[in-house]
């Protein structure tokens, strides 16, 4: 189940891998570093992050038949992730006409690798692979300084809904047919 265009290849990955993990760390360091800027004026204290990435150490969630980690590869090189996650055991996991809903967890584009595709080669092989894993419905949140994420999912058709969760930092959320 490879995706492809003309400089991105994305495929899937072991959730554990330390490719995986590398980009998830550059990726945990962004975000939490982007919330310190704007509420603290400040990089994220390095023992604060080290405890978000043991809590955020759910990478079992991203392993088949639940779930799966994309790695996308921007030249050849490891430049992005996406994972998705079966939402099972909830009522929140139900989406159109009771059917499965997936998750999209830890889009990630390098900074060096934005505007080049990679979101959207991500995303759209996420999204194929919540309908491979069953789901016809994917959600997802994200916060609303990440407006270069919310900006992609609502141009991929992606409508904002009610809160499905109750992620500490989550403040938009969308649902999105497959």
């Amino acid at each position: 189940m490879a995706v492809m265009t003309s400089a991105w290849t994305v495929c899937p990955e072991p959730s554990a891998s330390s490719v995986a993990r590398a980009l998830w760390r550059t990726y945990y360091t962004e975000v939490s570093d982007r919330w310190f800027q704007a509420h603290e004026e400040r990089d994220t204290p390095a023992d604060e992050l080290e405890r978000e990435l043991v809590v955020a150490n759910d990478h079992a969630t991203l392993t088949p038949p639940s779930g799966m980690l994309l790695l996308g590869r921007y030249e050849g090189k490891p430049a992005g992730t996406a994972g998705v996650r079966l939402l099972n055991g909830c009522c929140t996991a139900q989406g159109e006409s009771g059917r499965a809903a997936a998750e999209l967890k830890r889009l990630f584009v390098l900074k060096e690798a934005r505007g080049t595709g990679g979101g959207p080669a991500l995303l759209a092989a996420a999204e194929d692979a919540a309908r491979t894993l069953g789901a016809r419905t994917m959600l997802l949140d994200t916060r609303s300084d990440l407006a270069e994420a919310w900006s992609l999912y609502e141009r991929s058709g992606y409508e904002r809904t009610a809160p499905h969760n109750h992620e500490t930092y989550a403040e938009r959320w969308y649902r999105k047919c497959l």
